[in-house]
């Protein structure tokens, strides 16, 4: 099977995104990819390290494509600081993404892939912009609601992995109603493009099980002792997605937890 994938990452992140290239080359043996690139300032050569790490895996299954985004194409978005204009790559992803393209599976390069993805790729994009993971509970998602002035609570996602309808977005998106909400609540926006996607798309988004597509360490660290079934050996079986969010990064010597194992395997690989 051939999948796309998209990344959005600067040279900060070339070695992490390396790791996650290799874990998902290890997990499907079978499959091919075609893996977007959104960036404004990665070279040839950047590409090129990342072809020969991941060489021996590869075999010519996964193919690299880099797309570039100006400034200019986004010099009408709101753009500080707090809010980079990688911010909105993720976002409006359907406008830079081939037209040819239904469907593209978006993941953060802070993360690795253990077991096939296949399952999150193939599902009914029917009615949907956006299918992904909550970190959240009710209560807080109400709270995330009144912050963001949204009309009705509604899933408050982690966009670190989302699969995106793009034909869908193609439609019905429109760049200038996401620059307004955004000037107008910049404000209250704390993480800002899961804020802007949640608050504007939440009746557009299927949620999955973040234990499987979106599992973190403040995930296991805060439920381990709250499902007698959530161990070691269960993640290792069933989650597909490891994902090192916050600023818990297993690459560096601070790391506390247990998941680290995962990416200093496919590191290995």
């Amino acid at each position: 099977m051939k999948m796309n994938i998209l990344l959005t990452f600067n040279k900060g992140y070339l070695k992490q995104a390396t790791v996650l290239l290799k874990s998902i080359l290890h997990a499907h043996p079978a499959d091919s990819f075609d893996v977007y690139v959104m960036n404004t300032a990665l070279l040839p050569e950047d590409y090129a390290c990342i072809e020969e790490a991941i060489a021996h895996l590869n075999q010519g299954r996964l193919t690299l494509h880099d797309v570039k985004v100006s400034v200019e194409a986004l010099k009408d978005a709101p753009i500080t600081k707090r809010y980079p204009k990688e911010m909105y790559f993720r976002i409006f992803a359907a406008h830079f993404l081939p037209e040819e393209l239904d469907r593209v599976l978006y993941l953060d390069p802070d993360l690795v892939v253990i077991n096939p993805i296949t399952g999150l790729y193939t599902m009914n994009l029917d009615g949907c912009y956006f299918i992904a993971a909550s970190h959240v509970r009710k209560p807080l998602e109400t709270i995330n609601a009144i912050r963001l002035r949204m009309e009705e609570p509604g899933p408050y996602i982690n966009s670190g992995v989302m699969l995106i309808h793009l034909d869908a977005l193609r439609k019905e998106q429109r760049l200038e109603q996401v620059y307004r909400y955004i000037e107008k609540h910049k404000n209250v926006l704390i993480l800002p493009d899961q804020d802007v996607i949640s608050a504007l798309y939440g009746r557009y988004i299927r949620l999955v099980d973040p234990f499987i597509y979106n599992m973190s360490e403040r995930q296991w660290i805060f439920n381990k002792g709250r499902y007698p079934w959530l161990s070691l050996s269960w993640i290792r079986k069933n989650s597909v997605v490891i994902h090192y969010c916050g600023r818990n990064k297993p690459w560096n010597e601070q790391y506390f937890g247990k998941l680290d194992m995962f990416y200093k395997h496919a590191q290995r690989l």
